[in-house]
């Protein structure tokens, strides 16, 4: 009897190609999870799931677990408009303040960190909860750190008197490279046991994200009803400021930001990028 991969999928807008696709029958021979990236983070890396959308700094924490799948990523060349920090005062003043972190994140927190030190000399006290874009800096924070579909809200509907810094463009800024913030990884054990249905989950993420231009209104018109976003601003983030291609110019962004983990002790070593082969 053929095995049915289980199969994480990122709960955000960012990955609505996608989203799109497993509606429409890509779902088709696959056990779907629909999580946040730090959720799906814990269920990959306790071998709960396959194949899974995840932070891109789980696969440095456990490299010998997994590998990465080639050609697809979540990705940005400058404004992503979906990881920000929001902050009561500048950047340059909240040196060892409060920092709150989205407790939907991985790969965000260790990026923040960095940013923080090393362009703007601060070193706060950083905490781990739950936010939500109604109170964006609560009480006691110098600011808070936000991803996905709550940050792209914040973007568009900035509150007054609040500073907004997208992550992404600080990135761009500090080192001129792309930030990859999600990738798509697979258990090495699953790959070594089941190639074909290591290719089969490939071939329908690949095309997801492949077809996007064809589906791009029909995807959007599905997503409009709750009125969150409008179809003008998600026809500019999606394959415009977030972008999907693992190619070799991302592939240099992500050994950056891995070094630059390293270095500053947010993961034990950088890793050599494995691409599991499909």
């Amino acid at each position: 009897m053929r095995m049915v991969p289980r199969l994480g999928h990122i709960a955000f807008l960012n990955v609505l190609p996608l989203t799109y696709a497993l509606a429409h029958g890509a779902a088709e021979g696959l056990d779907i999870l629909r999580a946040s990236p730090a959720q799906l983070n814990g269920r990959l890396e306790a071998k709960n799931l396959d194949v899974s959308g995840v932070s891109s700094i789980t696969y440095a924490r456990h490299a010998a677990d997994l590998l990465i799948l080639p050609d697809v990523c979540i990705a940005s060349d400058g404004d992503v408009r979906s990881v920000l920090l929001v902050s009561r005062v500048s950047a340059e003043e909240i040196k060892d303040g409060r920092v709150l972190l989205s407790d939907k994140s991985a790969s965000s927190h260790a990026l923040l960190k960095i940013i923080l030190r090393r362009a703007y000399d601060a070193a706060p006290v950083y905490e781990t909860r739950a936010l939500v874009p109604s109170d964006p800096v609560p009480e006691g924070a110098a600011g808070a750190l936000f991803i996905g579909d709550d940050a792209l809200e914040l973007y568009h509907h900035p509150p007054d008197g609040i500073y907004i810094y997208d992550l992404a463009r600080e990135w761009k800024r500090l080192t001129g490279m792309r930030m990859v913030f999600g990738i798509w990884a697979a258990a090495r054990a699953f790959a070594a046991a089941h190639p074909e249905e290591l290719r089969l989950a490939h071939r329908r993420i690949a095309a997801a994200f492949r077809d996007w231009e064809t589906v791009k209104d029909a995807a959007i018109s599905e997503v409009l009803a709750d009125g969150r976003f409008t179809r003008d601003e998600l026809r500019a983030y999606l394959g415009s400021a977030v972008v999907w291609q693992l190619d070799e110019a991302t592939l240099a962004g992500l050994r950056l930001f891995y070094r630059y983990a390293a270095e500053d002790g947010l993961i034990v070593r950088a890793p050599e990028i494995e691409l599991a082969r499909v």
